[in-house]
């Protein structure tokens, strides 16, 4: 029997910007309770929170003070409960972020790690002594700007910080520190949790002889870039080959605990496909990867098929988890607008593509909606990057705004508060209770096409092989006993045509923007086409 998170869809729920119900401005999880039958109407199969556990919020709970509570800002453990127990009810998995490359300053371990170098937990975190000149042991840059290392007096050592000075890096060397992660999964587990996301999760182990970085090999990063953490190769500061080992005991851990999965974060802008297929592969890591391959500008047949390509040469049995949006990056219907005429008919392109590929789905909370990224002024910023490198880089708060439900003047529903980002008016429009009026509307398009998907073996499991077309046309098989399935799209915002030969039936109907004769196949702006009955199907493309 196929396992429930091969070819599953998953969204993603940010719970500050889900549904507020106490007025404060901030989602809670009795809001996403409360809105739980609408991620269920979307026929999705589980649902993954980004954290909620106790937290300062100086990266917006990526920063955690205790993993095993919830932050009274999203409520109790006994609303958490309610809602494992409401999703479960729906026909939902529920997965939850950790985050356990780095902690919260504030969290325990390291209040009393930073007191002084005989501690029970001294070497929990990363320390070094500095140069002879008191400057930092090497050159490594943080991933929100500035040097990674910061100075900590009681100890007269630095430690050492991936992202904000407040998230110290736990020292993964440690068997101790492994040990205690693991015991922080196991009670959600034992909570009824079905996996995680792994945040980071190529951050965990860092060079032990703490070696500096080499510059960038991407001549595009240099002489100038916006932060600076891009004109370096990560060679030293993360994804160390002792990661491996390490994810080797999560999965050990999480086969205890029958139908739950793992999905893991890889960061990292030189081998972030290879590093997907190494912490996949052999079925004894973790079950799913995904990166920012798919969440950056790059919107052409080479680059999506490249990408997949690389992944499953790199391994034959590993699997990954596509997603286009997320709360890092810009949305994908204003990364990709100039590839389009017309938004609703990006964003039918873009789910049929996600959901097209071999592996499985993520979708951000919003996207069913088409939000685009909103616009946000610098006095609305609260994204800790953003402020500093404002204006080149406008930081997260773009993505990460409140849920448009009803009709009317923002925040449309998410709060009887003043919310804690702007609704901007652009998202007003796009509100859940219009769509779900319009049976023409990209809300119900998701719907109906993640319910067809469902339906068609070869699309959810099936192997995929590329048909050699030229720009801007995509065309792929999915292969299953069942049946094979054959998908074209027309990556660009003009009208052209595919020959396909060997089709003894058109395109079916969900697909858009497409019209079949004889071995034309007219694809309009953003068209795409599905063949159902794709053996002996052949491609290529017309002009």
């Amino acid at each position: 029997m196929r396992e429930w998170w091969r070819g599953a869809v998953i969204y993603q729920v940010y719970p500050r910007s889900f549904q507020d119900t106490n007025g404060d401005g901030v989602g809670d999880l009795p809001g996403i309770m409360r809105r739980l039958d609408h991620i269920a109407s979307l026929g999705v199969d589980a649902i993954w929170l980004s954290p909620i556990f106790q937290s300062p919020q100086a990266d917006m709970g990526y920063d955690v003070s205790d993993y095993i509570e919830v932050d009274r800002l999203f409520g109790t453990m006994e609303d958490f409960d309610a809602l494992i127990e409401r999703a479960h009810a729906l026909g939902l998995k529920v997965i939850i972020d950790q985050v356990l490359s780095h902690t919260s300053d504030q969290h325990p371990w390291f209040r009393e790690s930073r007191l002084n170098r005989t501690n029970a937990r001294a070497d929990w975190f990363v320390w070094a002594d500095p140069m002879k000149d008191g400057s930092p042991p090497n050159n490594w840059p943080s991933v929100f700007g500035g040097r990674a290392w910061e100075w900590n007096p009681s100890r007269g050592q630095y430690y050492f910080h991936n992202f904000l000075i407040e998230q110290p890096d736990l020292n993964f060397h440690n068997p101790k520190v492994q040990d205690a992660v693991l015991d922080v999964m196991r009670f959600w587990l034992e909570r009824g949790v079905d996996g995680f996301r792994l945040d980071t999760v190529n951050y965990y182990f860092h060079d032990a002889q703490l070696r500096s970085n080499p510059p960038a090999r991407r001549p595009e990063h240099l002489p100038y870039a916006v932060n600076p953490y891009d004109m370096q190769e990560h060679r030293y500061s993360k994804s160390q080959p002792e990661n491996v080992e390490f994810l080797r005991k999560v999965r050990k851990l999480l086969d205890r605990y029958p139908n739950t999965t793992s999905v893991g974060e890889v960061g990292d802008s030189h081998k972030a496909v290879p590093l997907m297929a190494e912490y996949t592969s052999g079925g004894d890591k973790l079950h799913m990867c995904y990166s920012f391959e798919f969440l950056g500008d790059g919107f052409t047949a080479e680059h999506f098929r490249s990408r997949i390509e690389t992944f499953f040469k790199a391994s034959k049995d590993g699997w990954p988890c596509w997603s286009f949006s997320n709360h890092d990056v810009n949305r994908h219907m204003t990364r990709w607008a100039k590839h389009s005429q017309n938004p609703a008919e990006l964003g039918r392109q873009a789910v049929a593509l996600l959901t097209s590929f071999k592996g499985s789905v993520c979708i951000y909370q919003g996207e069913e909606l088409g939000l685009p990224e909103a616009d946000i002024l610098y006095e609305e910023l609260t994204d800790p990057p953003g402020k500093r490198f404002w204006p080149e880089y406008k930081g997260r708060d773009g993505c990460r705004t409140p849920m448009p439900w009803d009709e009317g003047e923002a925040p449309n529903g998410f709060s009887d508060g003043k919310p804690w980002l702007p609704v901007k008016p652009e998202h007003s429009a796009l509100n859940v209770t219009r769509q779900n009026g319009d049976e023409a509307s990209l809300l119900n398009f998701y719907r109906q096409l993640i319910a067809w998907r469902k339906q068609q073996d070869a699309l959810v499991s099936g192997d995929i092989t590329f048909f050699k077309t030229a720009e801007p046309i995509l065309a792929f098989r999915r292969k299953s006993e069942d049946g094979d399935i054959v998908c074209i799209f027309n990556l660009s915002p003009n009208a052209l045509n595919v020959t396909v030969r060997g089709a003894s039936v058109g395109p079916d109907e969900i697909s858009q923007n497409a019209e079949f004769d004889r071995e034309r196949l007219s694809l309009g702006p953003n068209g795409f086409a599905y063949f159902l009955a794709g053996a002996g199907i052949d491609v290529g493309y017309a002009g």
